[in-house]
């Protein structure tokens, strides 16, 4: 493991800082043309997961004060950068190796947003959604696995033209705009996640 690797593992990470007691459902399309029925959570991801599989994270990464997304040439669409948890990772974990692999900046501060739940055919697989702040390293040169062949820093408020998840998705922006703030204002010092 190089040094630039292990310095992305140690971010500041803030959790819920109250319990919030509110669930969206609706529905997405899958690649295969299912429709899928997803119940979005502002909770704990760990809580209530028998008999699903927490996989996946995505992070609403913010560089500044503009929002990081990331295409993808293969599926043919932009988003927030994301992907799977590897083994022996925790979604915190995985949130900062995906964003680093994704975009080649670095998670100073990550917050937990609240959780999907997607019902498919044959499991339930859970994914995270989480607020970074971000600082570049460098260029983004190449994603690992390929995937991701470019990013782009855009205004929060024109997220919608990149990708369009629904009200879940206008809820998740929401929060993360309003964490975001906070874990500015915490980083100079003007403000606390209190």
């Amino acid at each position: 493991m190089d040094n630039k690797y292990r310095e992305i593992r140690s971010p500041d990470i803030y959790y819920l800082d109250k319990k919030i007691s509110m669930e969206i459902k609706s529905t997405l399309t899958n690649s295969f043309g299912q429709v899928l029925d997803v119940i979005y959570r502002e909770d704990d991801p760990l809580k209530n997961l028998e008999g699903k599989v927490l996989q996946g994270v995505h992070a609403y990464c913010f560089y500044k004060d503009q929002l990081v997304i990331v295409y993808a040439e293969s599926k043919g669409y932009w988003t927030p950068p994301g992907g799977g948890i590897d083994a022996g990772e925790n979604y915190e974990e995985a949130t900062i190796r995906e964003v680093f692999e994704e975009t080649n900046m670095r998670v100073m501060s990550q917050r937990l947003i609240g959780f999907q739940d997607i019902y498919e055919p044959d499991r339930v697989v859970r994914q995270t959604r989480s607020v970074c702040i971000v600082e570049r390293y460098g260029e983004f040169v190449a994603d690992p696995d390929g995937e991701i062949t470019e990013i782009k820093l855009i205004n929060p408020e024109d997220y919608k033209q990149y990708f369009d998840w629904g009200e879940i998705g206008d809820r998740i922006m929401d929060k993360a705009l309003e964490i975001k703030e906070r874990l500015q204002g915490d980083r100079d010092g003007s403000n606390s996640l209190a």
